[in-house]
């Protein structure tokens, strides 16, 4: 969670960007950020906007950044840093998502100049699919949950040297390599109409990182026990191929195809377990 400010020096006047103009015919040097604002999750929301000084190529987390050393709004008035959740500042972590604009997507991905038109608010929420804490941080536990429960990883001995794994094909690694990039940033369950607070639905993100494991030569011991997981309530069959979570997905991993793919497995696995009866 990043509640200070790594920037907060003065900014020069800007050449080019959005944001409140400056009144003399130059470009906007400045960008109006409003927040959705929450102090807890039974406490009531308000929304504040702040100025934030231009500068070039700069994302929504520098604003925020800027913001939280600065937290005076656009009318004059001191308030508390605003809250939210990031790491590694690269697209990897996952943590920093939020609702941009209306859009559920990587807030340190977000560059300030490609979000909408000149003048314009940017709008910050957090996202509405897992349980708020403050402000735009929410506990994305339930995602994590859920790669416990379908036993999301390669089921290996580390406490002695196994030696060299198995070799994979070529053609098998370049299948599996985009389902390696998912980063449990959440982007495809905020999207998912499926996905709800009131439902076990484990989403797409889940289902791929069981297609990559279940494709694994070691992974693939597991692979009954992860479909017996899928196969059960808030498993595959509740997906409704919205289609939502790929064209949110920032790091265009083929959900559809991996929800496809699980799907026939889990056929293939019922079958074969009805007639073993």
């Amino acid at each position: 969670m990043n509640q200070t400010a790594t920037d907060s020096a003065a900014v020069s006047p800007a050449t080019s960007g959005r944001g409140a103009a400056s009144g003399n015919g130059q470009p906007p040097q400045t960008v109006t950020i409003r927040i959705r604002r929450q102090d807890g999750p039974d406490k009531p929301h308000r929304w504040e906007e702040f100025a934030v000084p231009w500068r070039p190529n700069m994302n929504v987390i520098s604003c925020l950044q800027y913001i939280a050393a600065n937290p005076v709004t656009t009318d004059g008035r001191q308030t508390t840093p605003p809250v939210w959740d990031s790491g590694c500042l690269e697209e990897v972590c996952g943590a920093c998502t939020m609702i941009i604009n209306g859009k559920v997507r990587q807030s340190c991905s977000a560059l300030v100049d490609k979000l909408g038109r000149p003048g314009e608010p940017i709008t910050l929420e957090p996202m509405s699919k897992f349980p708020l804490v403050r402000d735009l941080w929410v506990d994305r536990s339930r995602l994590f949950e859920d790669l416990k429960r379908v036993k999301a990883w390669v089921p290996i001995d580390g406490t002695y040297h196994l030696g060299a794994g198995p070799p994979i094909p070529q053609a098998l690694q370049e299948q599996r390599y985009p389902l390696s990039r998912c980063i449990s940033c959440g982007c495809c369950l905020e999207a998912c109409p499926q996905y709800t607070p009131a439902n076990r639905f484990v989403g797409a993100a889940v289902i791929s990182q069981v297609r990559l494991f279940n494709d694994h030569p070691i992974g693939a011991a597991l692979k009954e026990q992860r479909l017996e997981a899928l196969m059960g309530e808030g498993g595959v069959a509740d997906c409704g191929k919205a289609g939502n979570c790929v064209e949110v997905c920032p790091k265009d991993i083929p959900l559809l195809e991996s929800i496809a793919a699980v799907q026939r497995q889990a056929t293939v696995y019922a079958i074969k377990r009805f007639f073993s009866k």
